[in-house]
């Protein structure tokens, strides 16, 4: 199928729209993946669109060893579908039926990245040998190396090349368009199509910039709402595109989750594994790079325990409130009081040892000692350490860009957003509560507050899978026809053209462009009011903010119409804004739900206490920290419940109850009237979805396959 666009007369404009029973939105490993799936099921009618093909996580992020998640398949392990299940629920707030199914075609998904030449280790005879990776009781962690993620879509990539699956890149989301659904309940949407900006197209009148896809299914593997944050570690043109989906009426699920780690910012990377373990000096300086200083020190005194702190990093990467207390996540919290409360820049220093010139590794904890001595490097400077145990860890800075030479430079590093463990809202099959809409990848919330290290990937190949499966088995059916789409597309496009006018406008009438500075506003304000550290107070302030700049977004923004970035700034702020503020209202309901800290967020608590000393006679007194530190921990409070999240539009209603949790209501945390010009979000807090019970009986397996293929 060529899907060449066919040019339609919609609100009053000729705009070229193409026609597909399924669009995949985002070419990453899930997106990748879903259009792969899809034509092995036998569902061809797909094409894909992207933002820009060869930007996103995916591709570009990684670690010195990233982590695939999977059922063990080798050695004698005990090791089970249902145990990694458990597993993967056990971390809180995870819904069972996405628990079981990741672990249940966690072999399957990962079998075929192998078939499709992801060079995963195996030995000689055939077993792929794992490894433990954090929140993992087994070893079911693998990896190629940095560029995991990368080497999988690049595979996938060649496979939906293969299959002739289209492509449309250069493509802005603006919004989705649904209908109403004639088989859901009161208020029920479907999806109609999608709305992009065509970057690649410049704003003369010669070509429409507008495309329009008319389908009957979007698989979104659009990544998390990276660009919500201004310290992160997420690659440049990753941005997310969730803020559509709210104002399409898809729901949230667990938002507040996020995972934050110490980085590298000047090129953006996790500085976890080796990078740690060779127990680098931690330094700032001021804005300029002056008045350089050690200061770990100032909160652990101890050089053995200092020593062992940094080295842990190395495998307990993720910022982890419940090591702040006298563990590891420590270092994170004396890097943001450096970076964020201090103003000042942190950086690793691999020339020199900490705190004195010669290293001493027999003050290091038993298990660092005895991991470094099987390394062979109990000597030596940080670097010379690296380079012994993983010289690719040290070409790979020679390599990007910015350069670092690690040998002669000092590398920037900051507690940075690493991914959303929440996202929108998914079921079984990954199919949203809006029909035909699927949340792949990161862009689903299909995590709960805590995960084992390399899961995502899994997660992201399982949702695509299970997505396309239900398609190709119950959702094959055309989509609208021409008059229905134009119906209901007409608005969506209006609404786009007059807010690209009114911004184009003001820049034409002498008020300046903007668009970059609304949008490095937002970054800054969700970075230090609504990141690792939160307290009630900032996340209240950063929502006042960001609700006033969308309540008037359409007469603030200002755009240079000759400028394609510019216009294409003009919904990406607005995509960003309205994930900013679902979010900031999810964090304020979870606060005012009795939400205390957990995962990779410390909620800043007067009751609380700071973070300990942490050995010796005074191992359990507090440390001078600032107050913004004290906090108490959930303890697994909320394990059994989930919260979600819906925007209601100006002047729209309230979800209806369902029948997955008839009795809870959907309220604001702000009461706002409704038509509120930015919308106003509603929450819902639910009992999570168990464990589904064991269906092991094979002839009642095999009867109900051969029947429907138990897809239901």
């Amino acid at each position: 199928m060529s899907h060449d666009p066919e040019i339609l007369r919609i609100a009053g404009h000729d705009v070229p729209v193409v026609t597909a029973t399924t669009v995949v939105v985002g070419t990453g490993s899930a997106g990748y993946c879903a259009a792969d799936r899809l034509v092995q099921f036998g569902h061809d009618d797909v094409v894909m669109v992207a933002d820009k093909i060869h930007a996103g996580a995916s591709r570009n992020a990684g670690s010195d060893k990233q982590t695939y998640y999977k059922l063990t398949l080798s050695g004698g392990d005990d090791d089970s579908v249902r145990e990694m299940a458990q597993t993967l629920f056990s971390g809180g707030a995870m819904d069972g039926d996405n628990a079981l199914a990741e672990a249940a075609l966690s072999a399957r998904g990962f079998l075929h990245l192998v078939d499709l030449g992801v060079p995963f280790p195996q030995n000689r005879f055939g077993e792929f040998i794992g490894y433990k990776t954090d929140h993992d009781p087994r070893r079911r962690a693998t990896s190629v190396g940095p560029y995991t993620s990368r080497t999988m879509v690049e595979k996938l990539e060649k496979k939906v090349q293969a299959d002739g699956t289209r492509v449309f890149d250069e493509c802005r989301v603006v919004d989705v368009v649904t209908a109403p659904d004639p088989h859901g309940g009161p208020g029920a949407r479907r999806v109609a199509g999608l709305l992009v900006l065509r970057t690649d197209v410049p704003h003369d009148g010669a070509e429409s910039p507008w495309l329009l896809f008319r389908c009957t299914n979007l698989v979104y593997a659009t990544g998390g709402p990276a660009g919500m944050y201004a310290t992160r570690v997420f690659p440049n043109g990753q941005w997310g595109a969730s803020g559509a989906a709210y104002r399409a009426g898809v729901h949230g699920k667990n938002l507040t989750e996020w995972q934050f780690g110490l980085a590298s910012t000047k090129p953006r990377w996790n500085v976890s594994g080796t990078y740690m373990q060779v127990v680098p000096r931690f330094v700032s300086t001021d804005a300029d790079g002056g008045d350089e200083r050690e200061f770990l020190t100032e909160a652990i005194t101890d050089y053995g325990r200092l020593l062992t702190l940094v080295f842990l990093k190395g495998y307990q990467w993720p910022f982890d409130i419940r090591k702040a207390r006298d563990g590891s996540s420590l270092i994170d919290l004396l890097v943001y009081r450096e970076t964020v409360l201090r103003g000042r820049r942190v950086f690793l220093d691999f020339r020199r040892n900490p705190v004195r010139e010669d290293f001493d590794p027999t003050a290091l904890a038993p298990e660092a000692y005895q991991y470094l001595e099987k390394a062979g490097v109990l000597f030596g400077t940080p670097i010379e350490r690296l380079r012994r145990m993983n010289e690719p860890a040290y070409q790979f800075y020679l390599d990007k860009n910015p350069y670092v030479d690690l040998e002669k430079e000092m590398l920037e590093v900051d507690v940075c957003a690493q991914h959303n463990n929440g996202g929108l809202v998914v079921d079984a099959w990954w199919q949203s509560n809006v029909a035909g809409f699927f949340p792949v990848g990161e862009a689903g919330g299909a995590h709960g507050v805590y995960r084992p290290g390399g899961a995502a990937l899994n997660s992201g190949q399982v949702g695509a899978t299970r997505a396309a499966q239900f398609i190709a088995a119950r959702r094959d059916e055309k989509p609208s026809d021409e008059a229905a789409f134009t119906d209901v597309a007409a608005p969506v496009l209006a609404a786009a053209l007059d807010l690209t006018a009114r911004a184009t406008g003001r820049v034409a009438a002498g008020v300046p462009d903007n668009t970059g500075d609304l949008l490095r506003d937002v970054q800054r304000l969700m970075s230090e009011k609504a990141g690792p550290v939160r307290s009630e107070a900032s996340i209240r302030e950063a929502l006042d903010q960001v609700h006033a700049w969308l309540t008037g977004y359409e007469d603030l923004v200002s755009a240079d119409a000759g400028s394609r970035r510019a216009v294409n700034r003009t919904f990406l702020v607005r995509d960003i804004l309205t994930s900013a503020y679902v979010y900031l209202s999810a964090m304020a309901d979870y606060v005012a739900h009795g939400g205390r800290s957990r995962g990779s967020v410390l909620y800043t608590d007067a009751e609380g206490d700071l973070p300990l000393v942490g050995y010796g006679d005074d191992a359990e007194r507090e440390l001078d920290l600032p107050d913004l530190y004290r906090f108490r921990l959930d303890r697994g409070a909320l394990d059994e419940e989930v919260q979600e999240t819906a925007w209601v539009a100006p002047g729209g209603t309230v979800p209806a109850a369902d029948e997955a949790s008839p009795s809870a209501p959907w309220v604001p945390v702000v009461p706002r009237d409704a038509a509120d010009a930015a919308g106003v979000p509603v929450f819902r807090w639910r009992p999570r979805r168990p464990l589904p019970a064991d269906d092991d009986f094979f002839e009642n397996v095999w009867r109900d396959f051969r029947e429907h293929g138990n897809v239901l």
